[in-house]
Parts: structure tokens; sequence; C-alpha cells
């Protein structure tokens, strides 16, 4: 559920693309009214409407799960937060560009800060923040948790440069189903394959 949750975001984006994308017409009328004072010109094309409208969305969202996590008087993530200013700031200037390349790059800039916190919190603190994170709930020996860290640190380095792989060899449309499917497809795959290691050495610790 934390999974979809985090995903939720994503899943609005895509679905505000694929629907404006459908409906060219309706999603730069609709655009021009809705941001016709935020974009350079005041006016929004076919083209670019639906990516803009999707980028709006996916601010929203994200803004909104803070405030209901907020409401509810539950921790916000500090990623949470990282990925907002990066969603505002770099959807901001997809909407004022009327670029799509600001709002592509978001990904692969929150996957690399990520990997970049698990790398620094290792090599500069002594501290892993896998462990730290999941400590309470799982017993390994320290050669396993550094393991791990290094493969959520590799994880992260791939799945950026592949977003940018992607955003730059194919088609807005493309991208929009990789940042779904793709990321989240990927996401589970690395997951199981964490929990399938794991198991290995929690049964070995269960019989020692």
């Amino acid at each position: 559920m934390k999974l979809l949750f985090d995903f939720l975001p994503v899943i609005l984006f895509f679905g505000m693309f694929k629907y404006a994308e459908a409906r060219p017409d309706w999603a730069a009328a609709t655009a021009t009214d809705w941001l016709g004072f935020m974009v350079s010109g005041g006016v929004v094309g076919p083209k670019e409407a639906p990516v803009l409208l999707a980028t709006v969305v996916v601010i929203l969202a994200t803004a909104a799960q803070i405030a209901w996590l907020v409401a509810r008087r539950r921790k916000v993530d500090t990623m949470l937060w990282v990925s907002l200013a990066l969603v505002t700031v770099l959807g901001g200037a997809t909407i004022w560009f009327h670029s799509e390349t600001f709002i592509k790059w978001k990904p692969s800039v929150l996957y690399w800060i990520m990997g970049a916190a698990f790398w620094i919190s290792q090599a500069v603190f002594g501290k892993n923040l896998l462990q730290a994170l999941m400590g309470g709930q799982l017993e390994l020996p320290a050669a396993v948790w550094q393991r791990l860290n290094v493969a959520w640190i590799a994880f992260f380095a791939l799945m950026g440069l592949l977003n940018i792989y992607v955003a730059y060899t194919f088609s807005t449309a493309t991208w929009v189903n990789f940042k779904l499917f793709g990321g989240l497809g990927l996401m589970l795959a690395f997951m199981v394959a964490q929990g399938v290691y794991l198991s290995r050495h929690l049964k070995n610790e269960e019989q020692s």
C-alpha cells in the first residue's frame, strides 16, 4: 500500500497525460485557460498541452500527499519533501517554458538524490541508512546490510540513467509509459529480488 501511495502522483500524471493526449483540442484550450497566466506567451498549443496539464496534476497530487499526512499527524518522509520541491521547481519550468525537458529530469534527479543519501550516510557518517530504516524489523549481519546498501545505491543510479536514456531516445508518450510501468515494474522486480536474497540469510540466521 505504501508503494502505491508513493506512486500515486505518477499514476495521476499518467492518467491526465493519456486523457489530454487523446483530446488535443480540449487539452490546448484547457491548458490555455488554466495556465495562460503562467506560461510564456500566454497560449498553450495541442502538442505541449498534455504534458503541461499532467505536470500541474503531479504537483497538486504531491502537495496533497503531504497535506494528507500532516492532517493525520503522520511523519512526512524527507524524500517526499524533496520530491515536492523538485516537481514544483522543474514542473514550474516545464510550464513556463512549454518544455517537457525539465519535468523529464525530475525522476532522475530524485533517484540520484536518494542514491547519494544512501552513499553519503555510509561513506561520510559511517551509518547504514537502510539498516537505520529497517533494522528494527530485520536482524542481519553487518556484511549483508552493507551489500543491500550498495545494491540500492546502484539501483537508484541506474534508474536515473535509464530515465534519461528513455526521455531523450523515445517520444514523450513512451517516456510517460515508462515512468509508470517501467519505474513501478523495475522497483517491484528489484524488491522481489531483494526479498529472495534476504530470505536466504534469514533462514541461515534462524538455523544458527
